[in-house]
């Protein structure tokens, strides 16, 4: 998941359906938000990506991976900052928590979602639920809060 390709199909999807071209936004990854935060909307979806370990180079796939925005207009100016939480391998002990890696397709779905909730959080526009869902894995095992970063801060709502 390279932060440049989130942040260019952001401002594709913010300049395809933001109707106040006078507003500027960004976007920004930020490993230390959690939960809500006062003066900011918060946004949570769940995606599906795939993970590595760096100590043993296990693969593994995950429809329950979660990502969370707060995001803030003021002045004009825009910002969301996004976290997509991180999992970790269950067969090696101490195993470092691993970055997700999130399909381009799945990152556009993701990304109009946000630009949706922003329109209607931030410019209070009336939209309805549109919500596309992204794409999933044929996954055989469970979803394992153990291994779940957004299980462990309170983020992913799955035991």
């Amino acid at each position: 998941m390279e932060p440049q390709e989130w942040i260019r199909i952001f401002q594709e999807q913010i300049s395809r359906q933001i109707l106040n071209q006078a507003h500027t936004w960004h976007l920004e990854f930020d490993d230390n938000i959690m939960g809500q935060n006062p003066g900011r909307e918060q946004y949570i979806r769940t995606t599906r990506a795939r993970f590595r370990c760096s100590k043993c180079k296990r693969s593994w796939p995950s429809n329950r991976v979660m990502v969370l925005f707060h995001m803030r207009l003021f002045d004009g100016q825009g910002t969301v900052k996004v976290r997509p939480f991180r999992q970790n391998c269950k067969r090696c002990a101490e195993a470092p928590m691993e970055k997700p890696e999130v399909d381009a397709e799945n990152i556009e779905i993701i990304m109009e979602n946000l630009v949706e909730k922003i329109r209607i959080k931030c410019y209070h526009e009336n939209l309805g639920q549109k919500n596309r869902k992204p794409r999933s894995f044929d996954v055989k095992s469970p979803h394992e809060p153990a291994h779940c970063e957004g299980c462990k801060q309170g983020i992913c709502t799955r035991d």
